[in-house]
């Protein structure tokens, strides 16, 4: 009997072992990396991150998954702003276009430049997942994208670096800049090492007119059960020829806002993430007031909400972001345009709360 079930355990673990290597979305453990940010093989974060739950906090959050009333989903469709890119604009302003939770595409100095772009249907690598994306469809059809410049990531979870997009983007794009590691998923989905520039935090990479610095972040990586945070997790500087970006990728509240923005701030546009935050979790990810705080240690002039609109992470109300940054800072420095919309850095964007006439119209 105990042969037996030790025959099983080893044919459980081979097939296990099995599925880890060869199921592609899962993408592929570097193998070997140097950083100073690394130990006895793994990523960590430059300040104490716990990342347990308690029996209590277990307990509460299976309360809060059974809650009817809860407002986590839209009870439709969100609305999307279809992207013209025939259009012309006459603007020599930097773009930007939200097309749903991170993932962000900007038209600046000439160049094309896509942002954690995860445009799958669900934040899972499993296809019959059921956590779909909020609005419908993307303001755009995949195939009329235009020639990808870079396509910079922030991290490697997967709702932010998904495989069937970059399956369907990867002919599209000239250079792939992302964090110390994560070059190896993008390798063994089929991109040429010729297109991959890793950094890791603190180090630069100019591409063009354009100049990239890879900063810290407060998160952690992973995307199956045995390669967490092997590879690195990063927010970054884009250094244009009359703008500076900051993009904060998944981060909890730390220092490094502040030392970022005194090190290469001003910034004249920062997308920070305020969505999938919970009191039980608070050091992976912002709360409201902090990513209110960051803003502040910045020094941005304009800042858009991210990491909401699009995906169930949390238990919040889908809307509660978009909410709390328009009450926390003040109107003119807060950008939230629906999806695919245009907002230019150029001080003339008028971005509405669309979302609470989406609740009002839900209630009538």
């Amino acid at each position: 009997m105990k042969k037996t079930m030790l025959l099983s355990l080893v044919g459980m673990a081979a097939v296990t072992g099995t599925i880890l290597t060869q199921y592609k979305p899962l993408g592929r453990k570097p193998k070997s990396l140097q950083s100073p940010n690394r130990v006895n093989g793994t990523f960590r974060n430059q300040y104490e991150t716990p990342m347990n739950f308690s029996a209590e906090d277990m307990v509460s959050m299976a309360r809060d998954y059974r809650d009817v009333t809860s407002l986590r989903k839209p009870t439709e469709r969100l609305p999307i702003v279809p992207i013209d890119f025939e259009e012309k604009t006459g603007s020599s302003f930097t773009r930007i276009y939200w097309l749903g939770h991170s993932a962000l595409m900007v038209q600046m100095d000439g160049k094309t430049m896509l942002v954690d772009p995860m445009f799958g249907r669900s934040p899972s690598p499993l296809p019959f997942a059921k956590n779909e994306r909020f609005s419908e469809d993307l303001p755009f059809d995949l195939e009329d994208l235009p020639e990808i410049d870079v396509v910079l990531l922030t991290h490697d979870h997967y709702d932010h670096l998904d495989y069937g997009t970059i399956l369907a983007l990867k002919d599209k794009v000239a250079l792939f800049i992302v964090p110390l590691g994560v070059g190896s998923h993008l390798k063994r989905w089929g991109v040429g090492a010729e297109r991959i520039v890793e950094r890791d935090w603190n180090e630069s990479y100019t591409f063009g007119n354009w100049t990239f610095v890879c900063t810290p972040a407060r998160h952690f990586s992973g995307r199956s059960l045995t390669d967490r945070n092997s590879t690195l997790w990063a927010s970054w500087v884009v250094l244009g020829e009359a703008d500076r970006l900051f993009f904060s990728g998944d981060s909890g509240y730390a220092p490094h806002f502040k030392q970022i923005g005194e090190q290469y701030g001003p910034f004249d546009f920062a997308a920070l993430e305020c969505g999938q935050y919970d009191v039980r979790w608070p050091d992976v990810h912002m709360q409201p007031e902090e990513t209110a705080q960051a803003f502040h240690d910045l020094r941005a002039d304009q800042m858009m909400p991210i990491h909401w609109g699009a995906f169930t992470l949390s238990f919040h109300d889908w809307f509660d972001p978009a909410e709390q940054m328009a009450s926390l800072l003040p109107k003119e420095v807060v950008l939230t345009p629906k999806i695919g919309e245009r907002i230019t850095l150029d001080g003339r964007n008028d971005t509405t709360t669309w979302w609470r006439e989406l609740q009002d119209a839900n209630k009538r």
